[in-house]
């Protein structure tokens, strides 16, 4: 019997991810990376995915405030080692410490165009026109 293929994540690649998510999010909190840059910004980690056999995790950040996202990313990815090594304490149960990648998240910026599309005098328009006839 085949073992069916999905691309949606298991419950423990979500799990193990909220968890990582949560333990990256404590070590910039705490500013234990010494990076002028990544010090001075606010990070948003909004979303940590898992690959299936949980040894690399791919974490969606937002510099908050800055408009150079490429340079806060980058200094990330440069200090990852060091923030894998920090994930250590809150992460003990898991068999092998994920190695950490960073990605920008372009999410709010894809809302923002979708807000802003809704909000459109052509979309506003078809919108009243249906109201109208129910």
């Amino acid at each position: 019997m085949t073992k069916p293929t999905s691309s949606a994540p298991s419950q423990r690649m979500l799990r193990v991810g909220e968890q990582v998510r949560a333990a990256i999010t404590q070590v910039l909190q705490r500013g234990e990376v010494n990076d002028d840059l990544i010090e001075k910004t606010v990070i948003s980690v909004s979303e940590v995915r898992m690959s299936p056999d949980l040894k690399m995790a791919t974490a969606y950040v937002a510099p908050l405030g800055v408009k150079d996202h490429d340079a806060v990313i980058a200094a990330l990815n440069k200090h990852a080692k060091f923030i894998r090594g920090r994930l250590g304490n809150q992460l003990r149960q898991l068999k092998y410490m994920p190695e950490v990648r960073f990605r920008d998240d372009t999410s709010f910026d894809n809302y923002q165009k979708i807000d802003a599309l809704l909000r459109s005098p052509e979309v506003q328009r078809d919108l009243g026109t249906d109201q109208d006839q129910d």
